[in-house]
């Protein structure tokens, strides 16, 4: 049995926002390795509602678990950042979700405050064009290196995604999960294709096939493959091992920056 997309959302207590052209659509299931690359089979996708409502009570349990340790780390983040430089010690930014629903995403503040978002832009529309971005790493072309608006506390924080934490509380409010795709801004859902809508189909999340297998390795389309074969697979198993191989990504900080 599967949710349609565009109805999935209901479960956050708010309605869909269909994005331009209702490019997202529903419909079959495919077991695909989400690292075996373009699978042109893979035309719609839709959210088993068994799969879904599982994976929200290992969200929860996992989150409420890893809130334990966590909590001290993040109280020593947040007194870093604070000292390091004026502003918010929380950054709040809007991005997509699943079906393109708009929340509110949080992280460590790691650049200054009041810092352009024009650099990124630009960086992002060259590289969903399919252009290398970084070209003093050739082991990162498709990462943004070298970026001057990042703080001396944000570079580290970066490295390790301690930056990160926060959206543990985003996960327990249901706008993402900790296993998916990365959630993506307005100005980069603009430049999508109809293909690219594909992997706003499920619940963003803090880890997934990118940050294990591609993180600044990858070109866009491939990043979108990855997605679009992971949310097609919805495999709770997959999921789990996915949680375990990010772990030796953190510790480290392969891909950060």
């Amino acid at each position: 049995m599967s949710v349609e997309l565009g109805i999935a959302v209901a479960e956050q207590g708010r309605p869909a926002r269909l994005l331009p052209d209702e490019r997202l659509l529903g419909g079959d299931q495919h077991a695909e390795n989400a690292v075996s690359g373009a699978d042109s089979t893979i035309t719609r996708i839709a959210i088993d509602a068994r799969y879904a409502r599982t994976k929200r009570i290992l969200d929860i349990v996992l989150v409420t678990l890893a809130l334990i340790p966590a909590g001290l780390i993040m109280l020593l983040v947040a007194l870093a950042v604070w000292y390091d430089t004026p502003g918010p010690i929380i950054f709040r930014q809007k991005r997509l979700g699943m079906n393109g629903v708009e929340f509110e995403m949080y992280k460590f503040r790691s650049m200054y405050h009041g810092s352009s978002a024009t650099s990124h832009q630009a960086a992002t529309t060259q590289f969903i064009q399919g252009g290398v971005i970084n070209l003093t790493d050739s082991n990162m072309p498709y990462k943004l290196g070298n970026d001057p608006r990042i703080t001396m506390v944000g570079r580290f924080i970066r490295k390790l995604s301690l930056d990160e934490l926060p959206q543990l509380f985003n996960v327990l409010k249901g706008d993402m999960s900790i296993v998916g795709p990365r959630p993506p801004l307005d100005y980069e859902v603009a430049l999508y294709s109809q293909r690219d809508m594909l992997r706003l189909a499920g619940k963003p999340g803090l880890t997934g096939t990118w940050q294990v297998y591609g993180r600044g390795r990858v070109t866009f389309q491939e990043m979108v493959e990855q997605d679009i074969s992971y949310l097609a697979t919805q495999s709770l198993p997959y999921d789990v091992k996915l949680m375990f191989l990010t772990v030796p990504v953190l510790i480290t900080g392969q891909g950060g920056a």
